[in-house]
């Protein structure tokens, strides 16, 4: 199958998933396996476009479109295996149409490739950091949707999509799910861009890596807050999306910058 074919199926397939998981809302016999399952078909389409797209003989292409379409295809994933222990497919709602349209902007051409080095120990480090940005990703959407839940309720407006929504005390257990592996896996690139790249301060990474360690102090006083005196609702809001703000700009703000303006 042509690469551009399979982007355009996989497409259609997460806003479909998409469209029946929100079809399906308050229902409560509703079958989740027949959106999950094009969900996962549209998961297989977009792996192996970003196969065809990321791995070069001289190394790993990560431009930004790619590098964008990576980590919505790991944040689906991610959605999927959760899925297994908790019924949390209303994120999919978000997050499989913005990975439909990550797999199509992945194939347009805007920028030359950016050939990252072949060398084993640098391909683990970008991976790692990659799977920690879809963490937090995840966390913020679903800090989004906390807010969105909070304000209902505290306006007295508990309609619309807010009634099949979770309860907000498993809303929050599962923000902090996130964050928690998230903020290991922002520790685990840290540590690993520190032992691995020769100059992590260099000129080209000096935003980027500021930027990096500073959501990550605020994850961590976040997790802090939270286990050590309880903080929740606004307070967590607040502070995850602070914290994504700040890694989105690091991530895709230096490789805007680079790939376009410079």
């Amino acid at each position: 199958m042509f690469p551009t074919t399979a982007s355009i199926l996989a497409s259609v397939l997460y806003c479909l998933s998409a469209f029946l998981i929100f079809k399906q809302l308050g229902d409560q016999g509703r079958h989740r396996r027949g959106p999950l399952a094009f969900a996962l078909v549209a998961m297989l389409l977009h792996a192996y476009v970003l196969n065809h797209l990321i791995y070069r003989p001289s190394g790993l292409n990560l431009e930004l479109f790619v590098a964008f379409s990576l980590i919505s295809w790991l944040s689906s994933a991610q959605i999927l295996l959760s899925c297994i222990f908790r019924r949390i497919e209303s994120l999919g709602i978000a997050v499989f149409p913005m990975s439909g349209l990550a797999v199509l902007l992945a194939l347009l051409d805007f920028s030359d490739p950016l050939i990252i080095s072949a060398n084993n120990a640098l391909q683990g480090h970008i991976m790692i950091s990659v799977i920690a940005y879809s963490l937090i990703m995840l966390g913020a959407i679903q800090a989004g949707l906390l807010a969105y839940q909070d304000h209902a309720i505290r306006s007295h407006h508990p309609g619309g999509m807010i009634r099949f929504l979770p309860p907000l005390h498993e809303m929050e257990t599962l923000l902090f799910q996130f964050l928690s592996f998230g903020f290991v896996g922002l520790s685990a690139s840290l540590i690993t861009g520190f032992i691995f790249l020769e100059d992590i301060f260099a000129q080209h990474l000096v935003h980027k890596t500021v930027l990096s360690i500073i959501a990550w102090f605020i994850l961590g006083i976040l997790l802090i807050g939270r286990f050590q005196f309880g903080w929740r609702g606004k307070t967590a809001i607040r502070w995850s999306l602070s914290a994504f703000a700040l890694l989105m700009l690091a991530y895709f703000g230096s490789k805007l910058v680079l790939e376009f303006i410079l």
